[in-house]
């Protein structure tokens, strides 16, 4: 990339921080071709909290918004809520979430992360999971963090057809298809 003016590189780097929040400052370095240190000076003058500060902020903002279920019970932390439409959690794995013997992440923690998310996603009072049609893609390792994005992509009725895809840094791992029927009114 082109060597680029300070003002129209700070307007760049509102958009890439705007449309991939979970970028880190040497990630956008290497995008704009620019130092770390710019970058950050840049993040300052521009009010960009650092990446932890960003995930933190949109965490708190997706935790209110929660209905069907409560939020401290989506496994991971809930990053990015749309209710009756999308979500995004993250979730970091740690010693404990893997097999000894082989250091590979146990299925049932990403399964909870997909189907809590899509639960959190329904705007209802309560829902609950119908069918699950999940497919573990590739094996995960401790340390690897594990982001969620779930789709609501059609509803019948009380019934909502959710796609919950889940990738690394790399690749996506995980993939789910849940049909969650809510209950109440909304």
């Amino acid at each position: 990339m082109a060597r680029v003016k300070k003002k129209e590189r700070q307007e760049i780097l509102l958009e890439k921080v705007k449309t991939k929040p979970f970028l880190t400052d040497e990630e956008l370095a290497r995008q704009l071709d620019v130092s770390v240190q710019t970058i950050r000076l840049d993040r300052l003058e521009l009010g960009i909290p650092e990446l932890r500060g960003r995930i933190r902020k949109m965490a708190e903002n997706a935790q209110n918004k929660v209905k069907s279920i409560q939020s401290g019970e989506v496994v991971g932390e809930l990053i990015d809520l749309e209710l009756g439409h999308s979500g995004i959690s993250l979730l970091k794995i740690t010693e404990d979430m893997v097999f000894a013997k082989t250091q590979i992440a146990k299925g049932h923690y990403m399964f909870s992360q997909a189907d809590s998310l899509a639960m959190a996603i329904v705007d209802a009072p309560m829902a609950v999971t119908g069918v699950a049609n999940v497919k573990y893609k590739v094996p995960v390792h401790v340390g690897e963090k594990l982001i969620a994005k779930a789709e609501i992509v059609k509803v019948r009725g009380n019934k909502y057809f959710i796609w919950v895809k889940t990738h690394n840094e790399k690749q996506e791992v995980f993939r789910a298809k849940f049909i969650v029927v809510s209950w109440g009114d909304k």
